[in-house]
């Protein structure tokens, strides 16, 4: 049977329990830990893309994208309770609907982490560009700092990142709790100091027409925007080395995204009132009044032409929120929040590509990719060739695509694993009603249904290229796992771990249908 490969939830827990993860982490640091992995690229690059889309309907968008993240925690907080280990939604999906729709789950996830990160090193390298350029005089050519539907060749600083980070980890380096922390700091400072600046000196007149490309452009840009929220399944992540997950895990995952969602809409705010006639945040037109494509040949030519007569408006920026604070006269912070975004963005990169090797590093431990991706370097003990393999991807990906195009590929991977992650909450109510769940969704019967209804919405807002990917992606992972991956699977093959069993016992396993 397809769907009948299962991983017994107490396999899942045994592997745990003998981790031994110390419980130390309360409500208050999982909330940290939610805000540190939300804020990032989302904020500081995709404004400007959602000005594009929606123009100041994206307020709107925050909100949409940040209740179907919402709902989302919810489901995601009844399944880390029960199953508090790392793995999030692949392990929860091979735990509840069977071995072949967690291969989908995992195949998905590339799309979120590799693509992603190539996304954020996109988005640094506007940063990086504009640092230079505004700080410093340095103007580095079209030609090497963007890809070609952006009119250049390849976008050299993003491959340059993407490469020092992927050395970093195969070298072994890894971020502290305390560089976090001020990485943290960091972000938070700066959108702050922004908030202060642009909102005191909001227009109410910048936000007529607030729907100017209707409720599809608003969707448009929730699903983009979407992107802005990924990482506050970090939190569940957490849950096995947290004090009563019943409690905490919850607060951690809501508290942040309540937390992200309200300094998004100040944020939001502010870079839309704080416009001027030179600097708008409605989507630009072309001459005839045609609505561009983000990140689309057209729109670069028609923002040169804007740039021409003196008007650089906000959906043409690479840096929005530092293109926000010079336009209104504060061209030193500008230029600070530049530095903020520069110095934060390369560690999103990391911490991407290390989830990614992480979801690698499952499928593999499981049996469904070669064991030979997951060999260990002698000398610095990392997942060397994993990494690489990662690593080369992220830099293709950022070399040639642009931002917005490597976002909504992402999401549509990301909102697959969610949608999934709630129908796992309501398979699992149904199949094992009576196990303990420390926390039980509310309204479970309301709140999954939403969930799936909200991910399947905001992924038809998506562009036709970007819903393109994920069944063209999914093919190609359907024609590895049955040709490779079915026949190696350690659950197929009868490995699976119990409590008392110190370690795999491939003794026991079926031979190889070769």
């Amino acid at each position: 049977m397809i769907f009948g490969r299962v991983k017994p939830l107490d396999a899942i827990l045994a592997t745990a329990e003998k981790k031994g993860l110390q419980r130390s982490l309360g409500a208050f640091q999982l909330t940290m830990l939610g805000i540190g992995a939300v804020i990032g690229t989302g904020i500081f690059v995709l404004t400007s893309e959602a000005a594009q889309k929606a123009g100041p309907g994206m307020m709107l968008s925050f909100v949409l994208a940040g209740f179907v993240c919402a709902v989302a925690a919810l489901c995601y907080s009844e399944l880390a309770s029960m199953v508090p280990v790392a793995g999030s939604a692949y392990t929860y999906t091979y735990a509840v609907m069977g071995e072949l729709l967690a291969w989908m789950v995992g195949w998905a996830l590339i799309l979120e982490y590799a693509v992603g990160a190539s996304a954020v090193a996109v988005g640094w390298s506007g940063y990086f560009v504009g640092l230079l350029d505004h700080s410093l005089g340095i103007h580095i050519p079209l030609a090497i700092s963007a890809g070609p539907s952006s009119g250049g060749i390849i976008n050299l600083p993003a491959v340059v990142i993407s490469l020092l980070v992927t050395g970093l980890l195969v070298l072994g380096t890894t971020e502290s709790a305390r560089f976090n922390a001020i990485l943290v700091i960091i972000k938070v400072a700066a959108l702050t100091l922004f908030v202060a600046l642009s909102v005191p000196v909001m227009k109410m007149d910048h936000f007529q027409p607030l729907l100017p490309t209707g409720v599809s452009g608003m969707a448009g840009a929730a699903a983009s925007i979407f992107f802005a929220y990924v990482g506050f399944d970090a939190v569940s992540t957490a849950a096995e080395e947290t004090r009563n997950p019943q409690r905490n895990v919850p607060i951690g995952l809501i508290g942040s995204l309540i937390f992200c969602t309200i300094f998004y809409l100040l944020v939001a705010a502010g870079a839309i009132g704080a416009t001027n006639d030179v600097a708008f945040a409605q989507p630009v037109r072309d001459a005839a009044g045609v609505l561009l494509d983000p990140g689309s040949t057209a729109l670069v030519q028609r923002c040169t032409e804007l740039a021409g007569i003196g008007r650089d408006p906000l959906p043409c920026s690479h840096e929005a929120l530092a293109h926000v604070l010079r336009q209104i006269g504060w061209v030193k912070l500008g230029n600070l929040i530049g530095l903020a975004a520069f110095l934060a963005l390369p560690s999103v990169v990391l911490m991407m590509m290390f989830g990614q090797i992480r979801v690698f590093f499952a499928m593999a431990r499981d049996g469904l990719l070669p064991d030979k991706l997951a060999s260990v370097h002698p000398r610095f003990k990392t997942p060397h060739i994993m990494t690489m393999v990662t690593g080369v991807v992220v830099t293709l990906a950022a070399a040639f695509l642009p931002v917005g195009k490597l976002v909504d590929y992402s999401n549509s991977g990301t909102l697959f694993a969610f949608a999934m992650v709630a129908a796992s909450v309501l398979a699992l109510r149904k199949i094992d009603p009576t196990r303990h769940r420390p926390f039980r969704t509310p309204a479970v019967m309301v709140i999954a249904p939403l969930t799936i209804a909200g991910c399947l919405y905001l992924f038809w807002s998506l562009q036709l290229i970007a819903k393109l990917v994920l069944p063209i992606w999914g093919a190609v992972g359907l024609a590895i796992y049955f040709l490779y991956s079915r026949k190696r699977s350690y659950v197929g093959r009868g490995i699976v771990d119990v409590v008392d069993d110190p370690a795999m016992q491939p003794e026991v396993a079926k031979p190889l249908d070769r």
